[in-house]
């Protein structure tokens, strides 16, 4: 006999109901297996974002506290104009691909940033056009051509075609995942539920999450977390969650590979007296064998051709 749900809890397993990803213990999956035999594969991911001095109003998400916010925008404004630069420098001497979540905007807004990403040959994931304009409550139609823009932008500007996308302001909506898959998309950052990639479900084609990050992030250690109430923490502290986070996944490596996503920000990062952390942090992570240092774009490309078919659906 099988248990239906507590008294009181309504179930949830209609086909109507909005059920992106099925449940998957990771000590029950086959081990996933990182290119030469890497414990971990290592994606580092500035977000380079243009916030709307005056955005459109979202009745779901405020962009922000006034308008205009001279305060926020500035500062904002410093990561493009400054920190971006700054962790250019590190990013360049240790070599390493990467993955920019990008509002596209940025590619026709800002032609030397543009010039310098594109030049190194980093990846691009779409975060949207505009870090100011939300999904939340989009039309589906809406959305779409937002999504069709977005990768017509990348194409225009990189000739390559876009593989993934990360809402902006990590912002979905019921559609989204079933429009990326139907855009030709492969992969969303969407999600924070794993250490490894999974399968996403939708109405056609293969989409896979590949894991970004609320824990080492930036945004929520340094800032967000002070406006939310949570406290606050430094350069310091980030550079030391992302060693202890880093030794637990290179254990756990050795059996199936794990995914580590450093999430930063320009105008956080790209501070003065923060970039040495950052230099300080890749140094220790990449001194160690078995890092994959590589892009969202590769591991969903590996996970897809290794791994996907035998992912719970």
């Amino acid at each position: 006999m099988v248990a239906g749900p507590p008294r009181g809890v309504r179930a949830l397993s209609s086909p109507e109901s909005f059920d992106p990803f099925a449940y998957s213990p990771i000590i029950e999956r086959p081990p996933i297996c990182w290119p030469g035999g890497a414990r971990v594969a290592l994606w580092v991911v500035p977000n380079v974002e243009f916030y709307e001095f005056e955005p459109r109003v979202n009745p779901y998400k405020p962009a922000w506290a006034r308008v205009p916010d001279v305060r926020n925008y500035s500062w904002r404004d410093y990561g493009n104009r400054v920190g971006f630069w700054r962790m250019l420098d590190v990013f360049d001497h240790h070599a390493i691909p990467i993955t920019a979540s990008l509002n596209m905007a940025v590619l026709d807004l800002h032609p030397e940033i543009t010039e310098a990403m594109v030049s190194r040959g980093w990846e691009l994931m779409s975060h949207g056009l505009f870090n100011t304009q939300y999904l939340c409550g989009m039309p589906a139609d809406e959305e779409r051509d937002l999504i069709r823009d977005t990768m017509e932008t990348h194409r225009r500007h990189t000739g390559r075609e876009l593989k993934g996308m990360f809402g902006p302001a990590a912002t979905i909506t019921e559609n989204t995942m079933d429009l990326m898959a139907d855009a030709g998309l492969i992969y969303s950052a969407d999600w924070y539920a794993d250490d490894q990639p999974f399968r996403l479900r939708t109405r056609s084609g293969r989409l896979v999450c590949v894991p970004y990050t609320w824990e080492l992030n930036d945004g929520l250690c340094m800032t967000e977390g002070f406006a939310r109430g949570l406290g606050t923490h430094e350069a310091d502290y980030f550079m030391q969650i992302c060693k202890d986070q880093f030794d637990v996944l290179y254990e756990e490596g050795a059996d199936s590979g794990r995914v580590m996503c450093i999430a930063l920000h320009t105008s956080i990062f790209g501070a003065p007296h923060r970039v040495r952390y950052l230099d300080e942090t890749l140094e220790y992570i990449l001194s160690h064998d078995g890092v994959w240092a590589t892009t969202a774009d590769k591991i969903a490309e590996h996970y897809l051709e290794h791994h996907y078919d035998e992912a719970p659906a």
